[in-house]
């Protein structure tokens, strides 16, 4: 059964978060902390059990060390030195004070040290979920195995915002430093709770990647449910199953072993084609073809006036209701409802949405 966007505002404001897991996070600060607190407790030790040994007469080492600890810890058993003049006394006094506050610190920067980590990840997944909570026009990569990965590189080069969802949260952890300020949840990505934290209802497309059709399937068909709008593209093992998640509403479906025999009869037989792609995927100017929608308050003009020239981005065609219009001629007057198909870089593609735009409003 599908929601209205009302009823599904409701339902994330009671979704269910993600329970934070166990992490093994290195915090430096604490740990100086600690190492200062045991070098601190042993140097206080260590010195107040000479300073016992020959400040009394008749005094062995073990019972200098036996007065110094009951003194460190205040428990006061018996004077296993006796405190008989004031020089030991306030030798006592001292050795307490500077002993108990070396203790008190130790178990301190301990406790700091077993509760940082999650505390530090319960900050962290509270940023991650107001971020999500304000995110539109934005991916779902649903799997972030080797594939999903791939796609959030893409994503990531083209300047475009996602948020990763995984049962492994293992995952996020290694690729930490290739996806700076990843943005992700851990759990099954058919679940309706997790789709709504990832804010499906904003999302322009969600992608089904993981390794397991069956799953990928559910995706498509919560993702159809909770935003009937969003685009979904669905990862496909067995090209028996395609047919399957066509019904189920992927707008897209991709098979990896397919598209891999495809890509290598093409570069066996049109092999400076796949060169000119891959290198046009390797370039630093990181050019992609890309498409762009005319906007809908958009006045029909003729494409000479439009003035599309520049070094970011080149365009190629224009993609009617029924019909492709290759290398338009000036003339040509586009108007709202066509896609343009540009190759230009991401900040090319927004150049062109801001000229675009700023057309549309006159």
């Amino acid at each position: 059964m599908s929601f209205t966007r009302s009823h599904r505002k409701v339902a994330r404001r009671g979704v269910p978060r993600p329970l934070p897991g166990r992490r093994s996070v290195q915090l430096p600060r604490i740990l100086v902390r600690i190492y200062l607190a045991i070098a601190l407790l042993v140097a206080v030790i260590a010195i107040s059990t000479i300073a016992f040994f020959y400040s009394a007469d008749e005094v062995s080492w073990s019972d200098a060390l036996y007065m110094t600890l009951i003194t460190v810890t205040t428990v006061g058993y018996g004077e296993a030195v006796p405190l008989r003049t004031f020089e030991l006394r306030m030798l006592a006094s001292v050795v307490a004070l500077i002993g108990f506050g070396a203790i008190t610190f130790l178990f301190t920067s301990l406790a700091v040290f077993f509760l940082e980590s999650d505390l530090d990840y319960t900050l962290r997944r509270r940023r991650m979920e107001k971020q999500m909570r304000k995110m539109q026009g934005h991916y779902i990569v649903c799997g972030f195995g080797r594939v999903g990965r791939n796609v959030a590189t893409e994503l990531m080069n083209t300047n475009r915002h996602f948020v990763a969802i995984d049962p492994e949260e293992a995952r996020f952890d290694e690729n930490k430093e290739r996806f700076p300020g990843l943005l992700y949840l851990h759990g099954d990505a058919s679940d309706d709770d997790h789709l709504l934290a990832a804010n499906v209802d904003e999302a322009k497309g969600v992608f089904a990647v993981t390794g397991d059709d069956s799953r990928n399937l559910m995706i498509t068909i919560t993702a159809k449910q909770l935003n009937p709008h969003v685009r979904v593209v669905a990862r496909c093992q067995e090209v028996r199953n395609m047919g399957k998640m066509q019904k189920a509403g992927a707008d897209a479906i991709v098979s990896p072993d397919f598209t891999g025999g495809m890509r290598i009869a093409s570069a066996m037989i049109r092999p400076h084609v796949v060169g000119f792609l891959d290198e046009m995927l390797k370039s630093e100017k990181r050019l992609r073809l890309e498409e762009i929608a005319v906007p809908d308050d958009f006045p029909e003009t003729p494409i000479q006036e439009l003035r599309l020239r520049s070094a970011e981005y080149v365009l190629l065609a224009v993609r009617e209701t029924h019909e492709w219009v290759f290398n338009p001629p000036p003339e040509y007057q586009l108007r709202h409802g066509r896609t343009l198909i540009t190759m230009a870089s991401p900040a090319g593609r927004q150049e062109l949405e801001l000229r675009l735009a700023e057309i549309a409003k006159g």
